[in-house]
């Protein structure tokens, strides 16, 4: 008869952040061993809360499955003789398998004929085998960070307090740095006492009693109904961001949603300082209004019931009222300091010690977003707002404010700037250069602050790979991947005109004239293609098939929207067009011949047959309008007009032998697919497209 398995972990509080991946891990753990050992289980539901880990898992079979299979040994031909004796091989599989050589049968497979051996095993019963298992799949468990205690040599998240180890009614007996298994779990450490369990299918329940909502889902969403019926009632709009909501679903073991209120005097500081304020050092969720101006009020989350919650109210109110002083105070006396004194300050600051200092690196960026501004021919007027905003792009970073909230560079940057009187376009480009800061956040809207992100990302990945930091696996501390990807998304959603050739040959030559490339440039520009080709591959696959992917990335992908353009375009080819299959294989038939020309001119004096000159024709026709469209970015028109040429490609083929004994006939025909296939590999390389 199976029974239900509950293990509970019980611990001090354990950081937020780690609970949600402890919670998987042990319901991995648990289910992979059922799994692996034959034993036969229903559903498995995992917990977490502040104080503990745990797993429920119903129905598990009283003994493993026994088994019986046939295993594959060696050939017949190794295993025995030609006297049917059995060889070293043979009798080394059977020890292998537990089985007597005469036990032997044989099977062809393929055509050869190999022994097997029936194994057969026995299921253990599971209370022989649980209690090693759990203990096994606790002491496995990692984490991020561990902590010891006591005598013991061991290692955990936090010190373990207590341990719940039910199958059916009995204990599993086993124990853990002394503490022992049993039946008694602990419920909300004030609210709540000890209480037991008399079966697994009554944890829940008797948590609850106990003011402990185990089920991660459960409280979540009492939170959400909670923080959605006060924003009815008050008319307000709660932001609720998923992080922070995660953060504090894994707080509390009895959610309570209460309100708070600050002065409004806060209200005249910038409304992203209140909020992350609130936010990072309280967990408290901001109010704002239906038009999305911040009040004078908070969100929080009690971990208990809603007695005297007035007086909980004020106590946080104290506290917020002390750290919004403290951003006030901040905010202010940032306000004193000159840009001009915070950008000299920079120099006193060390990017890396091999790169040099945050001032230095603005320099750079500063001769970076010049010459990108020019390779766009931006206005007079513009490039002076590029250079003004370079010069200034970090100068946030040494004020009091970042420095205690360092998330907010950028945006205390931007409001500084305009109380200082800097220009609106400028000072919006100290806030849009950091975008896009994340996945799914937009690329700058303006201009300047395009460029000079462009150009700061840019230069934080060539400074870097001089040096030889590179990402490799998940090792990216300077997060290089997420600001190329920045890179391509900025001129994929602007449409810059700027390819990645001239970024990577502005930057390059920037860092070269200032002596700061410890590698050859020409080994540097190799890794960049390598390093922006993957994240222009990762672009496109999340839309395009991988093969359509290879063959428009196999043609270039400097032009970050023209490889877009192209991919999109020779999809729906590959979807829609009718006998496209057709087109694909006469531009690879091209190809095939091309690879052996050596010269790439055409002499139509040499054509002998008709197929020669209208195929010459077709291509003359077509080519001085395909690659204008090309250039322009009209990708679908380019790919139609391209596949006008199958026709006479067919016929070409179909009546001309290219690989004649002339020579001369047969490299000028060669020429001929040559130049076609330049033109065609300018698209894609079609013989990358699965047919």
């Amino acid at each position: 008869m199976a029974k239900d398995l509950l293990l509970e972990i019980g611990l001090e509080e354990v950081p937020a952040r780690f609970l949600r991946a402890a919670m998987n891990q042990l319901l991995d753990k648990t289910v992979k061993w059922l799994d692996d050992s034959r034993l036969a289980h229903g559903e498995a539901k995992a917990f977490a809360t502040p104080r503990r880990l745990a797993i429920w898992v119903k129905d598990v079979a009283e003994k493993q499955e026994d088994i019986s299979e046939d295993v594959k040994g060696p050939s017949r031909k190794i295993a025995q003789d030609e006297a049917g004796n059995w060889s070293k091989a043979a009798q080394g599989f059977a020890r292998s398998q537990g089985v007597d050589p005469a036990d032997f049968t044989f099977r062809e497979v393929g055509g050869v004929e190999y022994i097997y051996a029936r194994k057969s095993s026995v299921g253990i019963n599971t209370d022989e085998i649980v209690a090693e298992a759990l203990q096994s799949i606790i002491t496995s468990l990692t984490f991020p960070k561990n902590m010891r205690w006591g005598a013991y040599d061991f290692r955990f998240i936090r010190p373990i307090r207590w341990m719940v180890a039910l199958w059916g009614h009995d204990v599993i007996d086993f124990e853990i740095t002394g503490v022992r298994t049993g039946r008694t779990t602990r419920g909300h450490r004030f609210l709540g006492h000890d209480t037991e369990i008399a079966e697994p299918n009554l944890y829940m329940e008797a948590l609850r009693q106990q003011h402990v909502i185990a089920d991660v889902e459960e409280r979540q969403a009492m939170i959400s109904a909670q923080i959605a019926h006060l924003a009815s009632q008050q008319n307000w709009h709660i932001d609720v961001k998923e992080d922070l909501l995660e953060e504090v679903l894994f707080l509390v073991e009895t959610p309570t949603v209460l309100y708070g209120t600050f002065e409004e005097s806060f209200l005249n500081i910038p409304q992203d300082v209140l909020i992350t304020s609130m936010r990072e050092h309280q967990r408290y969720f901001p109010v704002l209004n239906q038009e999305g101006q911040l009040l004078p009020f908070f969100v929080t989350v009690r971990n208990g019931d809603d007695r005297a919650l007035d007086v909980i109210a004020r106590g946080n109110e104290k506290v917020l009222r002390a750290r919004l002083s403290d951003a006030k105070f901040f905010y202010e006396e940032d306000q004193k300091l000159k840009i001009e004194d915070a950008v000299a300050k920079l120099d006193n600051i060390v990017f890396h010690e091999e790169i040099g200092t945050l001032g230095e690196k603005v320099r750079r960026v500063r001769q970076i977003a010049d010459q990108l501004g020019t390779a766009l021919h931006v206005s007079p007027e513009q490039a002076v707002h590029i250079s003004r905003a370079a010069d200034i792009s970090k100068f946030d970073l040494v004020t009091q404010m970042v420095y205690e909230f360092p998330e907010l560079q950028g945006v205390m940057g931007e409001d500084y700037a305009r109380k200082a009187g800097e220009s609106e376009e400028v000072a919006r480009a100290i806030f849009e250069h950091y975008q896009p800061r994340f996945a799914g956040e937009g690329a700058p809207t303006s201009i300047t602050g395009s460029i000079i992100s462009i150009a700061e990302k840019i230069d934080t990945i060539v400074a870097c790979f001089s040096i030889g930091i590179i990402p490799t696996g998940s090792q990216d501390p300077y997060a290089l991947r997420r600001q190329a990807a920045g890179i391509v998304q900025i001129l994929l959603e602007r449409q810059l005109s700027l390819t990645l050739e001239q970024v990577f040959d502005i930057t390059l030559k920037i860092h070269e004239n200032l002596r700061n490339l410890k590698r050859s440039s020409d080994i540097i520009r190799i890794d960049l293609y390598e390093f922006f080709g993957l994240r222009v591959k990762k672009l496109l696959s999340e839309t395009l098939r991988y093969d359509v992917v290879d063959a428009v990335i196999s043609a270039g992908f400097s032009h970050i929207g023209s490889v877009v353009a192209r991919g999109n375009d020779l999809m729906k080819a590959v979807q829609d067009v009718p006998d496209f299959k057709l087109i694909i294989e006469s531009f690879e038939r091209v190809s095939n011949l091309a690879a052996k020309s050596t010269v790439d001119i055409v002499n139509p004096a040499l054509f002998s047959e008709s197929g020669e000159s209208e195929l010459y024709a077709a291509w003359q026709a077509v080519t001085l309008q395909y690659n204008n469209l090309l250039d322009q970015n009209r990708t679908g028109e380019a790919l139609a007009l391209l596949s006008t040429l199958r026709p006479a490609i067919t016929a070409f083929f179909d009546h001309i032998m290219v690989m004649v004994d002339d020579e001369a006939v047969r490299a000028n025909r060669l020429a001929l697919l040559s130049v076609i296939d330049r033109d065609v590999k300018r698209f894609a390389d079609f013989s990358k497209l699965v047919k």
